[in-house]
């Protein structure tokens, strides 16, 4: 097997071989066109806030947060995340379609929160990192070393204890397989172990605290839009046990991911395969708005 070009098999990677990642990093499309100028259309309904920046020379990037227009702090809160993982469309547009034809359908009985894009940098070049060769899905934690999530979380601190579900959106894409899983072996001096790509949409539960109806209730909403992943021959889907169908389980906190950032009782990633020959992008977007829609109805059918 050929090793990723840069860096020396088993040993980890030092501050030379990150310029050198940082230099083949090419910027591909637009956060300002495809992003904020989407948030700008949505201020007719919606509070538009600034919740940070991020200064990555000779880059600015606004970090944009949406609010439901009539917030009360007596509601329970639903928070929407997408774009923690730039290079993964659809949780971008899928969040942006929910926030432009869906979020009135909630008013007065959630206070909603999206951040359509937490990975403006990520988003432009098609990555999975941020310049310092840092993945954000793994820095949810205190005192974070990615400034993405850490200014997510300072954003979200205020009304955590009142989100009753969060749906963080996600894909995993043929790219992981071919450059990211092998970048991040390279990374940290590992050997990289090829693996599989599921054919479908399927969900994260958290293993801490596992709400399997409620997973079962987004998987048959998005099954109305596309398919569902199949286990493989060992019962997994990325390597981890498929306990539903399309269902697998991390623990959320202890990795620092995003869906772990509050004690929501309803959390959930979901992970669309935007590369299926069976899937358009727009039926990509279309799972995303169904998987939201079906995460916060259920919160508010279950309390």
């Amino acid at each position: 097997m050929q090793f990723y070009p840069i860096g020396t098999p088993g040993t980890a990677w030092g501050a030379n071989e990150k310029s050198l990642w940082l230099a083949r990093q090419t910027r591909h499309r637009s956060y300002a066109d495809l992003v904020l100028a989407a948030v700008e259309q949505l201020r007719d309904h919606l509070d538009v806030e600034q919740y940070g920046q991020l200064d990555y020379a000779p880059d600015t990037y606004p970090l944009m947060g949406l609010r439901s227009r009539d917030w009360h702090a007596d509601r329970p809160v639903a928070l929407v995340t997408g774009g923690v993982h730039g290079y993964e469309s659809s949780g971008v547009f899928g969040a942006l379609q929910f926030a432009a034809d869906h979020v009135r359908d909630y008013a007065g009985r959630l206070d909603i929160a999206i951040v359509p894009c937490v990975s403006p940098w990520g988003f432009e070049r098609i990555h999975r990192w941020n310049p310092a060769a840092l993945d954000p899905n793994r820095s949810f934690r205190a005192n974070s070393p990615a400034g993405e999530s850490a200014a997510l979380m300072q954003w979200v601190a205020p009304f955590a204890d009142r989100v009753r579900v969060h749906i963080d959106l996600h894909e995993t894409t043929d790219t992981d397989e071919s450059e990211f899983r092998p970048a991040l072996a390279a990374r940290d001096g590992l050997d990289f172990t090829p693996g599989g790509i599921p054919d479908g949409f399927y969900l994260v539960d958290d293993t801490d605290s596992p709400q399997p109806e409620f997973q079962d209730a987004v998987i048959q909403a998005v099954r109305r839009v596309t398919h569902i992943a199949p286990a493989d021959e060992r019962g997994e889907i990325i390597g981890s046990t498929v306990v539903a169908p399309g269902v697998i389980r991390y623990a959320l906190r202890p990795l620092g991911l995003c869906a772990g950032i509050t004690d929501a009782p309803y959390r959930t990633t979901t992970e669309v395969y935007p590369d299926s020959p069976l899937a358009s992008a727009e039926q990509c977007n279309a799972a995303q708005v169904a998987a939201v829609r079906a995460a916060l109805d259920y919160a508010l059918a279950h309390g």
